[in-house]
């Protein structure tokens, strides 16, 4: 997720070690690049232009204005940080560091056993009401027990609140050792007390909602549009960490049904800004007047920390699946090369690590001697080709017939029990067939083609795809036999690693978790990661964790694009210097570009 901090052990009967004393800043390791002076993020023009329109399209629908509980329903996006604002908030120039926000600064000890926020006497939510330690402590309960999977299993580690004045707020932490918490609990958004109904919070809710951000909502069209308005009397706006950001007075958001849709509403200017995903409509579908005319005008740029992983993943609750030798074998039949060359015009890199084209990534480096240490409990659990860098997804010649990578495919099922039978793949009778499930035309075109690749050595593949309300329904209950995940990865992975891998979410409706991976190696790589004392320590247990999960064959890893592919109105401008980590615009509403 993002930061990690936190609660050091204290052996029985020992007092917390002494707090270090309040700070604006901080940093998991080391400390914060930003002066306590600072004037403004580095990736912000303080000399924005404040004002004009901004008109932006996501794709899909919603019917909840509430992002912070997953019953009620499918959430309105660009919602957190423009309308809800969190107690810090992250620099994208630093992978680890947050800033005061609503708290004004942090204290923690050097244990991390404990830790103490205290509030920005100016901050208050757009009704004008102040936000005060009662908010931040009601907020936190109300998460604990009714808020998404991941914050329930977060903050129940927690040992104790107290709010002992309006302005502070204290946390013991007890023994978790997880040296994020605290920095989890600094992004926890803060929820206005006297607006909102804890018996009701489970509910879908289109009433629009009392934050503290730059932003209010002033308009709703139910699943179809949403507008926000900047607020003139927005508590934060003089703040540094505030200055440059959040310039136009009005965002327009349109959702669309399709991509089709939506590209034509960007193509004749009703929005001004798009996002590409589409490789071949990068490469030959924005040749239109608005182009030519430069009214409009694209780019590709690089998008900064380590590139995510989108694979084919198996679900392992079905016991077709629990074999790694026909995990392993079934992802040797995806043919990057032909896939990359044919339909996505060569612009795709495949994706080799979990953390892929960063420091943290494993394949390419041999396992250091700490790696080795974090290993050393879980023998043989990660590979020797893995152990030593050496791996790599497999690469075929690219002509679509390739016959090595199937020949070995076929070898691993032998070995695990499966025989050819009148050109099907059988053992004890039963065929090795599954569906993969898919929601669009995009993801059903790659699936077809990655089971043709598998009907060639006797896999039955059946790809079928389902509508948004179906297809979620199906992921959050893991009612499938393989579909396409996805997992952003961050600079700084901690906590959420816990409901993507680890082996408590496996059975948690809802979670990451679609492989329904249990393995021990993987929860205490985690724990490492959360209780490294220094970067370098740090650095190791991630590289343990990829050369793990690599190990598993949970997945069948995609692909990935090095940049950020976007196209835009000439009257937005942005920044000359990008953020180093996160989106190069900022965020899903171009926080740091303005209209000229």
């Amino acid at each position: 997720m993002f930061v990690v901090f936190a609660a050091g052990v204290n052996g029985a009967g020992a007092e917390p070690a002494a707090l270090e004393g309040p700070r604006p800043a901080i940093a998991m390791h080391g400390e914060p690049a930003l002066p306590a002076d600072f004037d403004h993020l580095p990736y912000a023009n303080p000399n924005a232009p404040k004002g004009g329109r901004l008109a932006i399209g996501f794709l899909g629908a919603f019917d909840s204005l509430n992002p912070f509980n997953l019953k009620a329903g499918s959430t309105a996006q660009g919602l957190n940080g423009n309308v809800f604002e969190t107690l810090m908030t992250r620099s994208l120039d630093e992978p680890f560091t947050l800033y005061g926000l609503i708290a004004q600064s942090i204290e923690t000890g050097p244990d991390r056993s404990s830790v103490t926020f205290r509030l920005n006497p100016r901050a208050h939510f757009s009704d004008g009401a102040p936000i005060t330690s009662a908010d931040v402590r009601f907020t936190f309960e109300l998460l604990k027990t009714r808020g998404r999977p991941q914050q329930r299993a977060a903050y129940s580690l927690v040992k104790s609140i107290d709010t002992p004045d309006p302005q502070t707020v204290h946390y013991e932490l007890g023994g978790a050792r997880d040296r994020e918490m605290p920095l989890t609990l600094a992004l926890m958004p803060v929820l206005a007390r006297h607006k909102i109904d804890p018996v009701k919070f489970d509910d879908a809710s289109l009433d629009i909602p009392t934050g503290s951000g730059p932003y209010k909502i002033v308009s709703v069209k139910p699943g179809e549009r949403l507008i926000l308005r900047r607020d003139p009397d927005y508590w934060a706006k003089d703040l540094p960490i505030r200055r440059g950001l959040f310039n136009f007075d009005e965002i327009d958001i349109e959702y669309f049904r399709d991509s089709n849709s939506l590209f034509e509403a960007f193509r004749t200017g009703l929005l001004d800004f798009r996002e590409e995903t589409n490789p071949g409509r990068w490469t030959t579908g924005y040749d239109f007047p608005a182009m030519r005319d430069h009214r409009m005008t694209r780019a590709a740029l690089p998008s900064g920390g380590p590139k995510g992983m989108e694979g084919f993943v198996f679900n392992m609750r079905r016991p077709l699946f629990a074999d790694v030798r026909v995990r392993e074998a079934l992802g040797l039949l995806f043919d990057f090369e032909w896939i990359n060359a044919n339909l996505y015009d060569g612009l795709y890199r495949r994706t080799k690590s979990f953390f892929d084209e960063s420091e943290l990534a494993s394949t390419g480096r041999p396992a250091s001697s700490a790696e080795t240490k974090l290993l050393a409990p879980f023998p043989g659990i990660v590979r020797e080709d893995i152990l030593k860098g050496e791996w790599s997804p497999a690469q075929t010649s690219g002509s679509g017939q390739d016959r090595v990578e199937p020949r070995r495919a076929l070898e691993l099922l032998q070995t695990a029990g499966y025989a050819l039978d009148g050109g099907r793949l059988v053992k004890d009778g039963e065929p090795l067939a599954f569906e993969i499930m898919v929601k669009d035309r995009n993801q059903e075109r790659l699936a077809l083609n990655y089971a043709d690749s598998l009907a060639r050595i006797g896999v039955g593949v059946k790809v079928r795809l389902v509508d948004e309300v179906q297809y979620q329904r199906r992921r959050q209950k893991f009612d499938f036999d393989m579909m396409i995940g996805s997992w952003l990865a961050s600079a700084s992975p901690g906590n959420e690693q816990r409901s993507r891998w680890g082996s408590a979410s496996a059975s948690q409706e809802a979670s990451f978790n679609l492989a329904g991976v249990r393995s021990p190696a993987a929860d205490a790589m985690i724990e490492a990661m959360l209780s490294a004392n220094s970067r370098e320590d740090f650095i190791a247990a991630v590289r343990a964790y990829d050369r793990v999960l690599l190990s598993g064959f949970y997945i069948v890893p995609l692909f990935h694009s090095p940049d950020q592919w976007v196209a835009a109105s000439t009257a937005l401008g942005r920044p000359e210097q990008l953020p180093h980590y996160g989106p190069p615009t900022g965020g899903a509403t171009l926080d740091t570009w303005w209209r000229k």
